[in-house]
């Protein structure tokens, strides 16, 4: 689509007519959507689909593994290093309590949110069609953040 638009007047002189390089959906103002030049691009849509949570070849438990995995090794650091116990002994320790502590709260937020959610089985058009997937997912991430975390901890204390 080309932003600048040229046609001959009746003087033979060029007019140039600028175009919205951003159009509405189907011409219709009042027909909304997210997409974007960005989320539309190949490179972006190959990146989201490449995140655990996406890939159908894992299993719900698998993919809340995996993610939690990645919060809690992430979750670690700023409460260590950036936490009001920084540079003395134990601070290690105590942002590895922190993120537990944290971590926990999400676990119990998210054990609340599948429960009011899912609350009738019935099926909404959403990622996680049941309790009991949503229930798996999870524990893999309950497991998973722990474990993180506990890598953490082990690599900054002992290495």
């Amino acid at each position: 689509m080309s932003i600048i638009n040229t046609e001959k007047e009746k003087n033979g002189s060029l007019k140039k007519n600028f175009v919205d390089a951003v159009s509405f959906y189907k011409n219709d103002p009042f027909v909304g959507h997210l997409s974007t030049p960005i989320t539309n691009s190949k490179i972006v849509r190959t990146y989201l689909n490449l995140l655990p949570l996406y890939n159908n070849e894992l299993s719900f438990f698998l993919k809340g593994l995996v993610i939690g995995i990645f919060h809690g090794y992430f979750l670690f650091g700023p409460f260590a290093l950036l936490g009001p116990l920084r540079n003395t002994e134990p601070m290690y320790f105590i942002g590895f309590l922190a993120s537990l502590s944290l971590l926990i709260i999400i676990n119990l937020f998210a054990v609340l949110y599948g429960h009011v959610t899912f609350k009738n089985n019935a099926f909404q058009k959403t990622l996680f069609l049941t309790s009991k997937e949503w229930n798996k997912f999870i524990s893999g991430f309950s497991l998973g953040g722990f474990g993180g975390v506990s890598l953490a901890y082990i690599l900054t204390k002992f290495f």
